[in-house]
């Protein structure tokens, strides 16, 4: 994977969501870990917060963030499989487009990791409202993999041949 060097950076603000009914702040390790790696590659984190498996309090708090200076939004927890799991069930009623190759890519990465079990992982990205959300599931070890993986490559605008930054600008095109 390739960084042209001679290309600026550009700085975007982040939104981190985690979605789990036991994290708070004291053990909400993949949240954490997220902030850490956002703001070592150069990008603000403008909000976090932790929020229960509650589709309309989700729905509520995306498209919040939607209407402010919020570029990217990264949620971590509720992806699986189990009746509590609502995360992607809330972002299919608010989202406007999928990325498809990004839960396709999580899930291959994932599985050098942890094998057959990476398919109970619906891991998303989407756009909503020209804004780019990415529902990571909540184990630390699935945070780290979409960072490492995809994220801070597609995040930064250096990145070659392509990333999601240069065209922020365009997701709300006609």
């Amino acid at each position: 994977m390739k960084t042209d060097s001679t290309k600026k950076f550009i700085p975007v603000n982040i939104a981190v969501l985690t979605i789990s009914d036991t994290r708070n702040e004291s053990n909400d390790t993949s949240g954490n870990i997220l902030v850490t790696k956002i703001k070592e590659l150069g990008h603000a984190v403008v909000s976090k917060k932790i929020l229960k498996d509650d589709k309309t309090d989700i729905k509520k708090t995306i498209l919040a963030w939607c209407d402010e200076a919020v570029d990217i939004i990264i949620s971590t927890g509720g992806t699986g499989l189990t009746g509590r799991d609502i995360t992607i069930e809330a972002l299919d009623e608010i989202k406007d487009k999928d990325i498809p190759g990004f839960g396709e890519i999580f899930r291959m990465l994932s599985y050098k990791t942890i094998g057959t079990s990476t398919i109970q992982s619906r891991a998303q990205g989407i756009i909503c409202k020209g804004k780019y959300i990415f529902a990571l599931p909540g184990s630390s070890g699935a945070v780290t993999d979409a960072w490492e993986g995809i994220l801070k490559f597609q995040l930064d605008s250096r990145f070659q041949p392509c990333n999601f930054i240069n065209i922020i600008p365009r997701l709300k095109e006609k």
